[in-house]
């Protein structure tokens, strides 16, 4: 206590200063997100189950399957953070994979095609290489009940992945394409992918969402090149071919808003 009756504050040198600044650091980084997972698609029930969201209605699922929430909104997304039990390694792992990986659940509310605004912020904020983002969305290319993992590459036209791609300054972060098949007839690509799945699609599509929450999370305990092994093939076999690109009359991107 001073000569004026005034209690004073503990001195804090230097030293202790640098020791309370390194815990404080180390407890951030504990609780920081290791890797993102961003599923794309449009903002709104209208949109909800249209072939265009599917990226949103996987990540909803992985949510869902380990108790996580998208109660905050950040960076013009819905975010979810938690923490994800992970399997033991596959074969092919590097065998020192955690028990559990503390991970980031993103829904960029940009609507489709600047989906890269948010996912650029959040992989900013939050200090995540694009190598630790993976991206879920809907191709073309595949058909219905296929999906496919790949450790980079161009867009393909698909004009979410080229806005993150332009964000992150690197074509380098892995991508997981759910198939929804090509348009029928001369049916412009835009309005297909607007639209629901039909009734025998989506009875094949609730088989292949629970696919794809699996194959996120063999990606996060192993990995993308064993991912990409175990579930890159309808039969299991890798190396199956996909089918030829599908080419958008006029040259535009091939999928919609």
């Amino acid at each position: 206590m001073s000569s004026t009756g005034v209690v004073r504050s503990p001195d804090l040198g230097p030293a202790r200063v640098r020791g309370w600044l390194s815990r404080r650091t180390a407890a951030a980084s504990e609780n920081a997100p290791q890797k993102m997972i961003v599923g794309l698609g449009n903002p709104g029930p209208e949109y909800g189950h249209n072939r265009h969201n599917v990226g949103f209605q996987v990540v909803d699922l992985l949510a869902e399957r380990h108790g996580l929430h998208f109660d905050r909104y950040h960076k013009r997304a819905r975010i979810a953070i938690g923490r994800v039990g992970l399997a033991e390694p596959q074969v092919g792992g590097t065998g020192e994979e955690p028990q559990a990986l503390r991970v980031l659940l993103a829904k960029p509310m940009t609507y489709m095609n600047a989906s890269g605004e948010a996912v650029g912020a959040l992989a900013a904020f939050y200090k995540i290489p694009p190598s630790m983002i993976l991206v879920i969305y809907d191709d073309l290319d595949l058909p219905v009940g296929r999906i496919r993992l790949r450790a980079g590459g161009s867009s393909g036209g698909q004009k979410g992945v080229q806005s993150i791609i332009q964000r992150l300054g690197t074509e380098a972060f892995p991508r997981l394409r759910i198939g929804v098949g090509r348009p029928p007839g001369q049916m412009d690509p835009a309005a297909y992918v607007l639209q629901r799945f039909t009734a025998a699609q989506e009875t094949e599509m609730a088989f292949v969402r629970p696919r794809a929450v699996d194959a996120i999370e063999t990606w996060l305990a192993s990995g993308i090149e064993v991912a990409m092994n175990q579930f890159n093939s309808p039969t299991g076999t890798p190396g199956a071919d996909e089918p030829p690109p599908f080419r958008v009359p006029n040259g535009e991107g091939k999928n919609g808003k």
